[in-house]
């Protein structure tokens, strides 16, 4: 029997309605609008399309989305000056400064500049030592979300064998800890991992960020598993040379073997977003001296 699909669309727009509720809530609370700055620098067409996207989900969901676009060639300093502004601002809740930036601006420099508080990226080195001792923190998006579809698929995580494929900041090492703090058995596996295959068939749940185009095949999965692709990866089609996404893991072969999968697109890629407007209203609360809601 084919795994089950993980709806990661269908679980994004629940999410989203709630969030516009409680949106609604903080407004009636604080007398505005919780509110999401957004920078991009530079032209990049994905960039630009996710970051617009960025702001669309966050008007609709009843949120103040500020908008700041600023040229390939802007310096260090001023971006820096634009963040120290962002930081400053009462009406601003989130900062997310748009990932990779041009060559002349050290990334890491403006991720720390950026105010924990407003870190809705969970990028910043607080927010990822808090994480790590098990403390509150604003947790990067795509793990957060990846962790909620996670729990809507299996309910009580604690005990689970986990094998996380990806050693990043931004994805498998939050990863890792979000499992850990809901008591699963985690493995951090990564491209130097000796018999890779063997450790990821002993996974109740295994969580592909390696960013390798369908490098997890079919027989790498322990029967029944639970799997999360977290790779978007384009590449060829066949004669007509149209590019197709895919994830980390090839989908039809795991399918066959797993108990539940989540597809590419349509699996992780949505919660990111949803993920993303959660942390902005759990910042806005923080900072309004409010208890954050529970079902948040």
């Amino acid at each position: 029997m084919a795994a089950a699909l993980i709806d990661g669309r269908a679980a994004a727009e629940a999410l989203r309605q709630r969030l516009a509720i409680t949106a609604d809530f903080f407004r009636a609370s604080t007398g505005r609008a919780a509110g999401l700055a957004t920078v991009l620098v530079g032209e990049d067409p994905a960039s630009g399309v996710y970051v617009r996207s960025k702001g669309k989900a966050t008007r609709e969901a009843g949120m103040q989305s500020f908008s700041h676009q600023l040229p390939v060639d802007t310096r260090e300093a001023d971006l820096l000056a634009l963040v120290e502004q962002l930081n400053r601002d009462e009406q601003v809740d989130g900062i997310l400064v748009q990932l990779p930036l041009p060559d002349q601006i050290d990334a890491a420099r403006v991720i720390d500049a950026i105010d924990p508080a407003k870190d809705v990226d969970g990028f910043h080195v607080v927010n990822a030592g808090r994480l790590a001792v098990g403390a509150d923190a604003l947790v990067p998006c795509t793990p957060l979300g990846c962790l909620h579809l996670l729990k809507e698929q299996l309910g009580d995580l604690s005990g689970a064998e986990a094998v996380v494929i990806g050693r990043s900041n931004i994805v498998g090492k939050p990863m890792a800890m979000l499992l850990l703090g809901e008591s699963a058995t985690v493995t951090i596996a990564h491209s130097r991992t000796r018999d890779l295959p063997a450790i990821c068939r002993r996974a109740d749940i295994l969580v592909a960020a390696v960013g390798r185009p369908e490098m997890v095949r079919g027989d790498w999965i322990k029967p029944g598993a639970t799997v999360i692709d977290v790779g978007i990866n384009r590449v060829a089609a066949d004669e007509d040379g149209k590019t197709r996404l895919v994830g980390d893991v090839a989908f039809d072969e795991a399918r066959e073997v797993a108990g539940a999968i989540t597809p590419v697109p349509g699996g992780v890629g949505p919660m990111t977003i949803a993920m993303l407007l959660r942390n902005t209203l759990v910042a806005a609360h923080r900072r309004a001296g409010l208890k954050v809601p529970e079902d948040l």
